[in-house]
């Protein structure tokens, strides 16, 4: 089995370090909502699919503002009240990042979450 969502994380990371324009990454519905969540935040400028022979495929264009991205393994469970907790684990200092959150109203950030009073699974981490 092999981790995809851990496969996109690792090529946006690896190509922001090098410097290049974009990626390219193989497309899942939950990849798609971790990039638009991304998108919204401003963290890449923008993604199309495209299909290469029978395989789906992302390109990814970059906008250079990454830090550092990395995925949570385990996929944390957290309510509202403990978001704060990872928040301090995994981000290195107040409004500079975002955790990626699943939640039962899909994919969106914990400043979202906790707006909305709703907790998920923790995904990822971007700043």
């Amino acid at each position: 089995m092999t981790d995809r969502i851990a496969d996109a994380i690792n090529a946006i990371k690896t190509n922001e370090r090098i410097g290049r324009e974009g990626c390219t990454l193989l497309s899942t519905k939950l990849v798609k909502s971790i990039l638009d969540v991304m998108k919204r935040e401003d963290y890449i400028k923008d993604y199309e699919e495209f299909a290469d022979g029978r395989v789906k495929k992302l390109r990814v264009t970059l906008a250079n503002k990454i830090n550092d991205i990395g995925v949570i393994k385990p996929r944390f469970s957290v309510g509202v009240r403990e978001i704060q907790t990872y928040e301090m684990r995994y981000i290195p200092s107040r409004d500079f990042g975002i955790l990626i959150v699943s939640t039962p109203r899909g994919m969106m950030t914990n400043k979202e979450a906790k707006e909305k009073n709703v907790g998920g699974r923790l995904i990822a981490y971007v700043y």
